[in-house]
């Protein structure tokens, strides 16, 4: 005799294949096994199906058929997560937090270039007015990191809070160390760094992030933000 199947469909968070395999001569003295097929909790329409084989000889033919009926099952939510990356994928992506915006960018190029025997080149958006750090004291620095294009690799912004490091220490790049080290506390500050100032190694391309090849020239926004202890120092 053929399967007996019964359909019903919900609105459920999961998608359930419930599969009854009647191992017996007749329903009435079969076995009834049961074989459960729960798919991820993504879809929204879930199709609830129950097969049942009334005689060992369909036993192999519902297996073949639950098969079929889990795939059929599992189509809607395919469907579901395409329609998710697709949306996801057709956000823009934020636009990356400036220290120097579109204003400053106009006024940036009326400021003259300054250049170090180093090879350095910046340009002083804001000069401070406060301390200039000693070397071998600790800074925080705001900064926002950029490939020659003007696109964001790296900002202490996006972190929330400044970046804090030992200057003239070599704990970041030898550009940024000689550029903080002329500073005053309230400075904002345009690095121009040459590729042997800046990463020998390179650094590797991540998701909304640009790879920087190893020794290219890099642009550093950089405002001296405090110097801790810095008062302490000058007392004493």
């Amino acid at each position: 005799m053929a399967p007996i199947t019964s359909t019903s469909t919900s609105l459920l968070c999961s998608s359930t294949i419930e599969i009854f395999l009647l191992t017996g001569s007749s329903a009435q003295n079969s076995s009834r096994v049961k074989r459960g097929f729960t798919m991820a909790p993504s879809c929204q329409i879930t199709t609830h199906k129950t097969l049942l084989c009334k005689n060992s000889g369909e036993v192999l033919l519902c297996r073949r058929e639950a098969m079929k009926i889990a795939m059929l099952a599992a189509l809607p939510l395919v469907e579901s997560l395409k329609s998710d990356s697709a949306c996801g994928a057709s956000l823009p992506a934020p636009e990356p937090k400036k220290l120097c915006d579109d204003d400053c960018e106009k006024e940036l190029e009326k400021i003259p270039m300054n250049k170090t025997e180093s090879g350095l080149q910046y340009k002083d958006i804001v000069i401070g007015n406060g301390p200039t750090p000693p070397i071998g004291f600790q800074v925080a620095a705001n900064y926002v990191a950029m490939v020659p294009s003007g696109k964001v690799f790296d900002s202490s912004l996006d972190k929330g809070v400044p970046y804090i490091f030992r200057v003239g220490a070599g704990q970041v790049v030898k550009g940024l160390d000689e550029g903080i080290l002329s500073m005053k506390v309230g400075g904002k500050r345009r690095l121009y760094i040459p590729g042997e100032l800046a990463f020998p190694k390179g650094l590797g391309a991540a998701a909304g992030r640009p790879r920087v090849p190893p020794s290219s020239p890099v642009i550093f926004d950089v405002s001296l933000e405090y110097v801790p202890g810095i008062d302490d120092f000058e007392t004493d």
